[in-house]
């Protein structure tokens, strides 16, 4: 099960071999059960899940009376996640929290990367640039040449250029959980997550588990 949390910032704490390691701070959970489909109903099978707090004011009315439907105040956010696992039983109203997590299993977060606004090729695609000299005539940080004249006389398509950075959904996977503080609802996960402080992001079990022998 996925489970929704906010990122909070990082510090440094020592793992179980006393080495100092560099964490993030993820609030996870809980999160509240808001909706279940099923196959019969619904044609395949699901659970909605909600996070986070917010003010009625800032909620549409239907979203209002699904809240309202649930029993539980409005929240923040609200994501909806399939499976086919029969095992996986929860109901209207159950809670999921930190539990489902334990120190020393390897988990996968999602999240959106900060929003970088339009970026030219030097720093969206790390390219060399050209030279520093007075003799270059400005050409210091354009792209080059993107096609050819005559064959075959247009741009190929996925050419790095410049555009749009940042600001997309990115998983980073196998990062090990160095803590878990239940009473907080705190996840110290080992290395970086992406998005800001306050974003949302997305905990779950790694799908693929790092070889034996790893961290």
């Amino acid at each position: 099960m996925e489970l929704l949390g906010r990122k909070l910032g990082m510090t440094q704490v020592f793992d179980e071999r006393g080495n100092l390691c560099g964490v993030t701070v993820l609030e996870v959970g809980p999160c509240t059960v808001l909706q279940k489909k099923t196959r019969e109903t619904d044609g395949y099978r699901a659970f909605q899940l909600g996070f986070g707090e917010r003010k009625t004011k800032h909620v549409t009315k239907p979203m209002l009376g699904h809240f309202k439907k649930a029993g539980v105040s409005p929240m923040m956010w609200v994501r909806e996640y399939r499976t086919d696992d029969e095992q996986v039983s929860l109901n209207v109203g159950d809670r999921l929290t930190v539990k489902a997590f334990q120190v020393g299993q390897y988990v996968d977060v999602i999240g959106v990367s900060k929003g970088r606004g339009f970026q030219g090729v030097v720093k969206r695609h790390h390219f060399r640039g050209g030279d520093a000299a007075h003799g270059c005539k400005g050409w210091h940080r354009r792209p080059g040449a993107i096609s050819t004249r005559m064959t075959p006389g247009w741009v190929k398509k996925n050419q790095r250029m410049p555009g749009h950075m940042g600001h997309t959904r990115v998983t980073v996977q196998n990062l090990r959980v160095l803590g878990v503080r239940e009473a907080d609802n705190v996840l110290l996960i080992e290395g970086a997550v992406p998005g800001p402080r306050g974003g949302l992001v997305v905990v779950r079990h790694a799908k693929k588990r790092p070889p034996a022998g790893g961290k």
